[in-house]
């Protein structure tokens, strides 16, 4: 197993990174990338689609809503560089998917292992909400990630709205969905056609983290469900140096 992106996903991320197919999500990912906040003045923000990132090889894949605003659209890599990536990859890590728990800039030696991540919709939205357009816009790109991710056999649907998303992304490229259609819930999950486990989870936003609708504790429990699915851990053969 490889860790290195080449070949057609590597060439279906630089196309995402030149996407400029919805003019509100392009004038507010840029606006945020000039005015940036004080925290971070001195970086140089990102400002693009964020494409997603993980071992081509992937047996689980993990789906988000969408950058954050100053984490994804600040550092350019998906969960990274905010409090909701804090969550996730201190459980990935717990859990054999990543080396470290810690992600904070592209190039700060993390990397991925049997695990993918992505977003509904590449770039940082106005209030974090996409519109039902722009979603739909953004769909082509899941369906060919899909196709080249055939060895994944779980998925983790982080909120409501990245669990219908990969429902709905299944239906544009051809694959059957549940009937009746699967419902979101945190920790529920349901196996599709192809043998795919779908697995809902709440989103680690400050919203839910803060407030103990999600804790640590329910959080590791949807990894420990996923890591079950797919099977035990995988020896990394070609880490990057």
């Amino acid at each position: 197993m490889s860790l290195t992106e080449t070949g057609p996903l590597h060439e279906l991320h630089d196309r995402i990174i030149r996407c400029a197919q919805c003019p509100r999500l392009v004038a507010h990912r840029e606006r945020v990338a000039r005015e940036k906040v004080s925290r971070y003045r001195e970086w140089e923000y990102w400002g693009k689609p964020v494409p997603p990132f993980g071992d081509p090889a992937a047996r689980l894949l993990v789906m988000g809503l969408a950058p954050a605003a100053h984490g994804g659209n600040r550092t350019g890599r998906a969960f990274t560089g905010d409090a909701s990536g804090d969550w996730l990859f201190r459980s990935l890590h717990q859990f054999e998917f990543a080396n470290s728990p810690d992600s904070s800039y592209r190039g700060d030696g993390l990397y991925l292992t049997d695990v993918y991540i992505t977003n509904a919709v590449r770039c940082a939205p106005p209030e974090n909400k996409p519109t039902a357009a722009e979603k739909e816009t953004c769909r082509p790109w899941l369906v060919q990630e899909l196709a080249l991710l055939p060895g994944v056999k779980a998925v983790v649907g982080l909120g409501k709205f990245a669990f219908d998303a990969y429902l709905q992304t299944r239906a544009a490229a051809g694959l059957t969905n549940p009937s009746p259609r699967p419902k979101f819930g945190h920790g529920v999950s349901y196996t599709l056609a192809e043998g795919v486990v779908l697995i809902g989870s709440y989103h680690p936003s400050r919203q839910n983290t803060n407030t103990g609708k999600l804790t640590e504790a329910m959080f590791d429990a949807v990894f420990a469900q996923a890591r079950a699915v797919v099977g035990p851990a995988l020896p990394v053969e070609n880490p990057p140096l």
